[in-house]
């Protein structure tokens, strides 16, 4: 993409970003990403500075504006660059204990800028390139502790006109579609993550790493359909409560603004915003265990009203293998001859261990159903893990949140560090999207801030948009964090859902979550094919390692997990007309494997399973219906 204005003088500035640098002055090459596919440069058009991606031949990939600014003072305009650090090349290993990957290896090239703005006053962007894309951040030393109070950001992202985008209108809770925009797009405000073509190179933008002295931010290119604003949060989130404007009287550092860039396959198996989030500090981590759960509420919006009804998710939990049941909103209202903690002894009893539901409480959500106001405080929090302690509970989910203004996000972070100290996992419900924080906070096993399963409870737009959604989502929200879709359903909820048997039971590899809340009623599962319940007693949640096989957003996913020396493989048809799939299984190691098939049956009812033998060198070739699917899995 070509910008207007951009000078003699300003391309000369492109080299300050460098790989050897001599001094501020100096002539600087551009800096390059590990294997040399991505190199970030630095252009000064006028008073405004940006950062732009090119690939080896130069092209303009992305460029992004640089700049914030806070009551006092603006570093958005005219910043002087004063040096450049020597680029350093950096490697990490680290173990997750869930995710896409459990043992990651990141390598990446890392520079920081120092600049003066006007009033001559330091502010740092430090960037870091990856493989698979750009992560950059702002920082100020605030030696004096002054309080800072953060009133904008200029960072915009300069999208080309004829992009295809997936994008999401802004909404507090980020459940949302992710249609499909022509070239030029539309204007608005817009949820991450934001995923952009242009020649072949796919750019999903996100941001990693909130921490508590600073908010998070959307999208929003209302000016310019083509250039995407880093936004503040509005007003009106949280009910109102809380100031827009972030607040600081510290050193300070924004979160990492992500761009992760390349092939489908570079975003499907991006770790990017793991790689740059705080390593965790926990020491013991022994007591954080992912696993499968029984949930009522896809079939019984209301049902752990009914310790009867409670009893049968348990005992299905039981029969399934599953580790956990979640009893869901309204547990304190419980009857029909027991109460929670009745539930919760006879789930023990059975060897499955309870989740809890928690509203998020307080004036910033209109959503009153109860248990209410307990997470709100951290008194009340001790209080209450203190009791679930006791009575045996596991693990706890927390719901309606609706902002993400800074006194949301220490909300967040407060019940995390005050669940760990009770060794209780977390899954956040009506939140914002995973930023992280599962690596820094590995006890938080999933979020939900997608447009998942529950949606087939509330009106019939995911009946007819299900399946495209489902193969919008691995490119999307997924490639993120954990996503607690909530998948796998046989039956109807109050709308009826379109997609195969076999597209349901593949949702079970294709989505990642460390607590997966499987949807459907005891009988969707128990009346299965024995080959289809035996995948769903057996099925892991913790992967070692996951491969993208093919599809494209919107149209089609084929990914390849693998648990131990077990590879699934995932295919969902997310078109209304059927679809023909074809590939290679060159994940596997050398030799023979026995394959297993789920594939659709002679209708969306049924499936056609089957065995048979395959090497890696072989091409796998398999029909869907309209909205199907197929599900493989190799020993």
């Amino acid at each position: 993409m070509r910008m207007s204005g951009i000078n003699t003088l300003g391309i000369a500035f492109s080299l300050f970003l460098a790989c050897c640098a001599v001094s501020a002055q100096g002539l600087f090459t551009p800096q390059k990403s590990p294997d040399g596919r991505l190199c970030v440069i630095m252009l000064q058009e006028e008073d405004e500075t940006f950062l732009a991606i090119n690939n080896p031949d130069g092209q303009e990939l992305l460029r992004i504006r640089l700049g914030f600014s806070t009551r006092e003072n603006d570093f958005s305009k005219g910043l002087k660059l004063v040096s450049v650090s020597k680029p350093q090349s950096k490697r990490e290993q680290y173990t997750n204990i869930h995710g896409k990957q459990r043992r990651i290896k990141a390598k990446y090239r890392q520079s920081v800028l120092s600049f003066a703005n006007a009033e001559n006053i330091p502010m740092k962007v430090e960037v870091r390139l990856f493989n698979d894309g750009l992560a950059f951040r702002y920082l100020l030393a605030n030696e004096a502790k002054k309080l800072l109070e953060f009133t904008d950001e200029q960072t915009t992202y300069y999208i080309p006109t004829e992009s295809h985008r997936w994008i999401q209108k802004f909404v507090t809770s980020y459940e949302g579609d992710f249609p499909y925009q022509e070239r030029g797009g539309t204007t608005g405000a817009w949820n991450y993550p934001a995923l952009f073509e242009h020649d072949g190179t796919f750019i999903l933008l996100t941001e990693a790493n909130a921490t508590r002295c600073y908010c998070t931010t959307h999208l929003n290119n209302s000016a310019d359909a083509n250039q995407y604003k880093v936004s503040f949060p509005f007003a009106y989130e949280g009910n109102g409560q809380g100031a827009v404007n972030p607040v600081w009287s510290d050193t300070w550092v924004s979160p990492w603004h992500v761009a992760i860039m390349g092939e489908l396959k570079d975003v499907v198996q991006s770790t990017l915003v793991e790689n740059v989030s705080d390593a965790t500090a926990m020491k013991d981590l022994s007591w954080i265990k992912p696993g499968r759960a029984a949930w009522v509420y896809w079939a019984y919006n209301h049902g752990t009203k009914d310790y009867q009804i409670c009893r049968q998710y348990v005992d299905l939990a039981a029969e399934m293998g599953w580790e956990y049941v979640l009893f869901d909103w309204e547990w304190d209202q419980m009857t029909n001859s027991g109460k929670l903690e009745d539930a919760v002894a006879y789930a023990l009893s059975k060897g499955i261990k309870p989740w809890m539901w928690y509203n998020s409480g307080g004036t910033h959500t209109g959503v009153r159903s109860t248990p209410l106001d307990r997470m709100l405080t951290h008194e009340n929090r001790v209080k209450e893990f203190t009791w679930l302690k006791s009575l045996g509970v596991v693990g706890v989910k927390v719901d309606f949140f609706e902002s993400d203004k800074q006194q949301m996000i220490a909300y967040y972070l407060d019940i995390l560090e005050d669940a760990a100290k009770f060794q209780m996992m977390v899954n956040f419900h009506g939140c914002t999207l995973p930023r992280g924080w599962s690596r820094t906070y590995p006890h938080l096993m999933s979020q939900e801030a997608v447009y998942g399963a529950e949606q087939y409870n509330n009106a019939p737009y995911m009946t007819d948009n299900g399946a495209r959604i489902n193969c919008l989502l691995p490119y999307t929200r997924n490639v993120v964090g954990p996503m607690d879709y909530t998948p796998v359903a046989f039956t109807h909820s109050q709308h009826q859902h379109k997609t195969s048997y076999a597209h349901e039971l593949a949702l079970s590899v294709a989505f990642e979550s460390g607590v997966q809340h499987w949807a459907d009623r005891p009988d969707g599962f128990l009346q299965l094919p024995d080959e289809a319940k035996h995948h769903m007693q057996t099925v892991p949640v913790v992967w070692d390692e996951t491969r993208f096989v093919a599809g494209y957003p919107g149209e089609s996913f084929v990914v390849a997990r693998r648990s131990g020396s077990i590879w699934y493989v995932a295919g969902l048809n997310g078109q209304n007309t059927r679809q023909d799939f074809q590939f290679l299984s060159d994940f596997l190691s050398k030799g023979t494997h026995e394959m297993k098939v789920f594939a659709d049956g002679a209708d969306e009812t049924t499936f056609a399973i089957s065995h048979r033998k395959v090497k890696a060198t072989d091409e796998l070739s398999f029909s869907c219906l309209p909205q199907g699917g197929f599900l493989l899995v190799f020993d």
